[in-house]
């Protein structure tokens, strides 16, 4: 297992919000990854934002672990898993919340795997005309990119700056078509321009299509969760 590939030293700490395993060094938390957000003061909330009910010596006040604001027990009841701040148990969310958090599990529990397992496309470099058959995977820490063929290429996730999914057939309404590869920029490290490197599913793969569709789909997402770790 190399350096990039290691699983990076973690620690149990308790917050206000629960038991979170979060790692070591913050250079090597996730990129898919979420700050914990800071908790509406009790003196600012008088009332559930959510139902508005007015809170009392009945009516308790709670926080959703996710977003911070506060809500009273009815708005606020579920306990859902959420691994992108790292909670070790499942946490108090509101409704709204709680159903974000719901569907990224599916990412979690089944797209991360698919991501780590890998899939093989054709693989052309900047504006080369030449590819080259490469099996691409999410390092174990999901911080990198691995391409693994003649040669190894590494690119960092926090340094992707766009993704494109590349399709083929299609209907108005976008039912028929299907992912073939993706377009993908990223930075290099003291390096001003961009870098793209172009991912394509290739028809003699037959037997790994659907490998790679699924592939596909998932980069889709976790590109999607790239994005909102970096607008936090």
């Amino acid at each position: 297992m190399s350096g990039r590939e290691a699983l990076d030293g973690k620690k149990l700490v308790r917050s206000p919000s629960g038991l979170r395993m979060v790692p070591e060094s913050r250079a090597a938390r996730s990129p898919f990854g979420l700050e914990e957000p800071p908790w509406v003061p009790d003196k600012e909330c008088p009332r559930c934002m959510q139902c508005s009910i007015k809170f009392d010596f009945i009516t308790r006040k709670h926080h959703c672990r996710r977003c911070g604001k506060c809500f009273c027990d009815k708005c606020c009841s579920k306990k859902v898993p959420l691994p992108r701040m790292c909670f070790v148990d499942p946490v108090r969310q509101c409704a709204e919340c709680a159903l974000v958090s719901q569907k990224e599990t599916e990412f979690y529990d089944k797209q991360l795997k698919v991501l780590m397992n890998g899939a093989t496309f054709f693989v052309t470099r900047g504006t080369s005309d030449k590819s080259e058959v490469m099996v691409c995977r999410l390092s174990n820490n999901q911080r990198y990119l691995f391409l693994d063929g003649e040669n190894h290429y590494e690119i960092e996730i926090a340094q992707i700056s766009s993704v494109q999914m590349l399709t083929e057939g299609f209907t108005p309404g976008g039912g028929n078509s299907r992912a073939t590869g993706m377009l993908l920029q990223y930075k290099v490290p003291g390096l001003e321009e961009l870098k793209q490197i172009k991912f394509t599913a290739g028809e003699d793969f037959s037997s790994n299509k659907k490998l790679s569709a699924s592939w596909l789909a998932a980069m889709h997402k976790a590109t999607k969760l790239l994005y909102e770790s970096r607008d936090q």
